[in-house]
């Protein structure tokens, strides 16, 4: 149901107490019941299993069924049709936010920052639609409705009283959750099990955003921005935007944030200075133990790295190790992997799209190469240095310094993304899969 975007008034709500009292009664009545209707759907599922050589291409099956809107929760239910009060007259239009993994630990965190205004400001309404995986449906059939993981979030939102939060639905299936969205934050995905190759998790995982990119392209906004954290984060993001042919390719990105983040505090630490004080600090290539925090152009205090900390050994060698483990060593020491920072990570990386970004600096993210300046190869998704006018879109950015060992490094990343790209053309729609990964460079915790 529509959900206003406005606080009732005393007057309007005397003209409404018997269609509240109504609502109010079918509500209380049906508490022994699920509030939520989630039903399993047909849409279209590629199967495939990997093996060290060769697989086949599989024929997506096309979904005739009618797009629906994912069921509402609790008071996010209610209509207001009342006059607006003088503090929300200047209300932004509600933007629609699609989440996958909504019941994860990632998700718990991010949740209500976006409900709370942190990430699009404190005058832009919102509605959130989750999705749900298939383990929760397992959780959903097997436990009584006030027990369910995706319930327990929309009660606390529920209970949040954010004002800008306008709507809550959940559901299980993309093309009903992914439908108006205007940004899609894609979590779900599932965790390396024991004794997985890389390549079976590539195939496992390029399976669910293949299917999504599918569903985004079928009900999206022709204009929707996807921010894939779900790993292996960038050969999703490419499997994500092959399948979703009508979006521009240059609204996809991978997450590479958290690496960027990561890098400025060991910068700082080692320069004794706080974070504020690192600029311009790029993360290239892939979101695993390839990847290149560089320090050749990024800044302390508006000098070099190089002139600040002139410890070449430890920038080469301990620096980069540091960003490439710093997962691996978290999950050592908290016994599970990154969640509340990887949170604030994915609202570092949308904020840098909906605002301008400081004269003279930029920010990493995992980006289609198509057209790059770098001289990177084109057709995979790839962390680079990004500047935006704060309207959701980028830039790459064209002044950047490139050395010897900058480029050797550049060059690894490169070849294991292609590598990836190789491992999922059934995916991508390039044919048969040949998995001929250079080494398993998977981030520590991910195994």
């Amino acid at each position: 149901m529509a959900v206003a975007q406005f606080i009732p008034s005393s007057s309007s709500l005397t003209k409404r107490t018997t269609l509240y009292s109504s609502q109010l009664s079918q509500y209380l009545s049906s508490t022994h019941k699920p509030l939520l209707t989630l039903r399993r759907t047909n849409y279209a599922k590629i199967c495939c299993s990997v093996t060290s050589n060769e697989v086949q291409a599989p024929v997506a099956k096309q979904s005739n069924d009618p797009i629906k809107k994912p069921e509402c929760f609790g008071v996010f239910c209610l209509t207001y049709d009342l006059k607006a009060e003088e503090e929300t007259s200047s209300w932004k239009k509600m933007i629609n936010v699609s989440v996958s993994g909504a019941a994860g630990m990632i998700a718990n965190h991010l949740l209500f920052k976006l409900a709370s205004g942190e990430v699009f400001g404190p005058d832009q309404p919102i509605a959130l639609k989750l999705l749900g995986s298939e383990r929760s449906i397992q959780a959903l059939e097997g436990r009584a409705w006030e027990q369910c993981d995706h319930a327990g979030v929309a009660m606390e939102l529920e209970d949040s009283l954010f004002p800008l939060l306008r709507e809550v639905s959940i559901g299980i299936d993309p093309y009903e959750v992914f439908q108006d969205a205007e940004w899609a934050l894609l979590i779900g995905a599932k965790p390396r099990g024991p004794g997985m190759e890389r390549a079976g998790l590539l195939d496992i995982n390029g399976q669910i955003f293949a299917e999504q990119g599918k569903a985004l392209n079928a009900v999206a906004s022709r204009n929707v921005k996807v921010i894939v954290v779900g790993n292996p984060c960038n050969t999703n993001a490419l499997i994500c935007l092959k399948n979703a042919p009508d979006i521009p390719s240059k609204n996809f990105h991978a997450l590479t944030r958290l690496d960027e983040n990561r890098a400025k505090c060991q910068l700082a630490l080692k320069a004794g200075v706080f974070y504020d004080k690192v600029s311009n600090m790029t993360i290239w290539g892939n979101h695993s133990t390839t990847q290149v925090p560089d320090f050749l152009n990024a800044k302390i205090n508006g000098f070099q790295v190089k002139e600040v900390i002139r410890d070449t050994k430890w920038l080469e060698e301990e620096f980069t190790e540091k960003v490439q483990k710093r997962g691996g060593v978290l999950i050592q020491k908290w016994g599970r992997s990154s969640a509340a920072s990887t949170a604030v990570s994915v609202v570092d990386a949308i904020r840098s799209l909906v605002t301008p970004t400081p004269e003279g600096d930029w920010f990493s993210t995992g980006v289609y190469t198509n057209g790059n300046p770098y001289g990177i190869a084109e057709d995979i998704v790839f962390s680079m240095p990004c500047r935006s006018k704060g309207d959701g879109d980028y830039e790459l950015v064209k002044d950047v310094l490139m050395d010897d060992y900058l480029r050797s490094r550049i060059k690894k990343s490169e070849d294991e993304l292609l590598a990836e790209k190789r491992c999922v053309a059934h995916l991508t729609g390039e044919g048969i899969a040949v998995c001929d990964l250079p080494g398993d460079t998977m981030l520590p915790g991910e195994m």
